[in-house]
């Protein structure tokens, strides 16, 4: 049976790569395309594709919260999340939305074919280099939210004024969180905090 695909990516050149990639496989068929997520839940609701390769950050509604609309309305969806984000955090959040793959752009053909395929038959799969950021963060204490969104506003630029008056804390409470923030994920600095709240995916900045 041909596997029939989705791609939603707001940049062409990385919907007609994929496509290029996997029409040549006589197993596979990309049915439609689309350039945000609302017109990807369309393009879905129409097609009813056997695998969605979405992209994580798009302008808008992004990868992971078309996921989670994706699978309320459409329960055994099979959504692959494919980015050049390596962060667990966003690996985690994007299985927890219930795609199935998260793979990152920079992977191999091969890989990619392998992933529709698994995907296809309702196995999950994940880049190895994904797989070993998750592992090396298995069992940490995970932020609060009162946490995340202060990590947020700092990776945001904001001042602890700002973010004290914006949460209706005291400037010393901001502090007292800013020090369990950086013991929790290993940061000497705020600098060094946005750097791997940014990189592990724990924040992400608004395009």
């Amino acid at each position: 049976m041909t596997i029939r695909i989705l791609t939603v990516d707001d940049h062409p050149l990385i919907r007609q790569g994929i496509a290029s990639m996997l029409e040549v496989e006589t197993d596979m068929a990309v049915v439609g395309e689309a350039s945000d997520a609302n017109e990807g839940l369309e393009q879905f609701r129409r097609l009813l594709p056997d695998v969605a390769l979405v992209d994580l950050q798009m302008p808008g509604v992004g990868g992971i919260e078309m996921t989670r609309r994706l699978r309320a309305e459409f329960p055994s969806a099979r959504v692959v999340i494919l980015t050049t984000y390596r962060g667990d955090a966003n690996a985690r959040e994007a299985l927890a939305a219930g795609a199935c793959g998260y793979l990152l752009k920079s992977s191999l053909r091969g890989e990619l074919i392998d992933a529709v395929r698994r995907v296809a038959q309702g196995k999950r799969c994940l880049s190895a280099e994904i797989s070993e950021e998750i592992a090396q963060h298995l069992g940490e204490e995970a932020l609060t939210a009162r946490e995340l969104s202060i990590l947020s506003a700092l990776a945001q630029g904001w001042e602890n004024k700002r973010i004290a008056n914006t949460l209706g804390i005291s400037a010393e409470t901001v502090k007292s969180h800013l020090a369990r923030i950086f013991e929790k994920i290993g940061a000497r600095n705020r600098t060094e905090a946005i750097h791997i709240a940014l990189r592990r995916g724990l924040v992400r900045l608004e395009e």
